[in-house]
């Protein structure tokens, strides 16, 4: 089975998509976060494996790793861009039974990746795929709500309905 990678360049995407730009011009630490759980969100969605880095070149001592949700949050060394770490991985995980994909709207960059053999996406193409898949999936839950409350609240007594709602609340 093919494992899929998906390389996110994160502040090409802060600056590239609609909720993203609005909320950064206040704050672009809840930017960064907003676009980490819209990933998450996707990757739950796509079964891709998904890796976002943020450019910290300019900040000295930052390098750091870490995982927010299941998603590997990469910021960039002291002199080190955003690019040259996305194309370290491209490298990295590179082999025959990956398909890797970068999202970025950088040219140069997609130019850079492809030619590594990864795969490439806009910012505009991934926020296209992520709105697509919140359709589908709010598409799955509104049709299982609808048969399941049919189906199932319509065989229950008031009182075997209240005790399930209060033990679904914690209430005793």
């Amino acid at each position: 089975m093919m494992e899929e990678y998906l390389i996110v360049d994160g502040y090409n995407m802060v600056g590239s998509w609609p909720e993203l730009i609005k909320t950064s011009e206040t704050s672009l630490e809840e930017a960064r976060n907003q676009l980490i759980k819209m990933l998450a969100d996707y990757q739950g969605y796509s079964g891709m494996k998904i890796i976002v880095v943020f450019d910290a070149h300019q900040v000295p001592g930052i390098g750091v790793k870490e995982k927010n949700y299941k998603i590997k949050v990469i910021y960039t060394k002291e002199k080190e861009t955003a690019d040259e770490c996305i194309e370290r991985l491209v490298t990295e995980l590179s082999h025959r039974k990956r398909d890797i994909h970068v999202a970025t709207s950088d040219y140069v960059e997609q130019r850079v990746t492809f030619g590594k053999g990864a795969l490439r996406r806009s910012a505009r193409e991934l926020w296209m795929d992520i709105q697509e898949s919140r359709k589908k999936v709010e598409k799955k839950i509104t049709k299982h709500t609808k048969k399941s409350s049919y189906s199932f609240d319509s065989k229950l007594s008031s009182d075997v309905k209240d005790i399930f709602e209060k033990w679904r609340r914690g209430e005793k």
